[in-house]
């Protein structure tokens, strides 16, 4: 079994790795064997991720930092990770931007256009210069970390919901035009995590409490507990998985 989710020799991009959720899946991927690529907009806060697993994995990360806003940065990520490790096997696109907090009659154009931006179109600038070296290789995983929120309203983070339910479509479509290659694009939607986003929930003692009592599995999701899910897509084990959004949320949506 341990060879299904076996991922040596692979190499994988995660973006927003750094931290929280992008961490985590870092982490794993370079336990379960590949070598990964930490990114995000400050290399100080990627080195000392970078760092950590190269004392515990034996130097299978490196850092190439880039802001997902710019198209150059990206492609420049992407060339970093050749000259590394050569080609793109694993492409996660968890980096992501929420600057409003409001109805939607309150957010302005500019930070919609980078809501969207940021959490849409970047996603696809990434995939489409990492796809050459899957669709050569005939093999590859995109991996595209979306949000419940995709699946639900809000009358505070209407603008980032709408960005996740894009991310989802996205993976179907890409699902749809690049599965002939044996690629699989699939979508993680966590549910309410403890990271920097959810922070103000979090140091609330009265507000977590009411969240725990009212959740199935009575806590908050921690970043560890959406590594498993990308393991699983990125590797053989789902390699019939495609096109697919993973709840992963301890039941949030089931309850209402």
């Amino acid at each position: 079994m341990h060879d299904l989710f076996d991922l040596t020799g692979k190499t994988a991009i995660v973006t927003g790795s750094s931290r929280g959720i992008g961490r985590a899946i870092a982490e794993h991927f370079a336990r379960h064997g590949a070598n990964v690529v930490i990114s995000s907009r400050k290399a100080e806060a990627c080195q000392e991720v970078a760092d950590a697993i190269n004392a515990r994995d034996g130097g299978r990360a490196v850092v190439i930092p880039a802001s997902i806003s710019s198209k150059q940065a990206l492609e420049e990520l992407v060339a970093g990770t050749h000259k590394a490790f050569g080609p793109v096997d694993i492409c996660v696109c968890n980096a992501a931007s929420n600057p409003y907090y409001g109805p939607a009659g309150g957010i302005s154009d500019e930070a919609f256009r980078k809501v969207l931006d940021n959490n849409i179109l970047s996603n696809h600038w990434l995939a489409q210069m990492c796809l050459p070296d899957m669709i050569e290789a005939r093999d590859g995983a995109i991996i595209i970390v979306s949000s419940i929120g995709g699946l639900k309203g809000s009358d505070t983070i209407g603008a980032y919901c709408v960005s996740k339910a894009a991310d989802m479509q996205l993976a179907r479509n890409y699902a749809v035009e690049y599965g002939r290659h044996n690629i699989r694009t699939n979508c993680i939607a966590p549910g309410l995590i403890r990271t920097d986003m959810a922070r103000a929930l979090w140091e609330n003692p009265a507000a977590e409490e009411r969240f725990n009592t009212q959740h199935p599995m009575r806590r908050m999701g921690v970043p560890e507990d959406l590594a498993g899910a990308a393991v699983f897509l990125a590797s053989r084990a789902g390699a019939y998985v495609n096109g697919q959004t993973i709840v992963v949320d301890g039941g949030t949506v089931i309850a209402g």
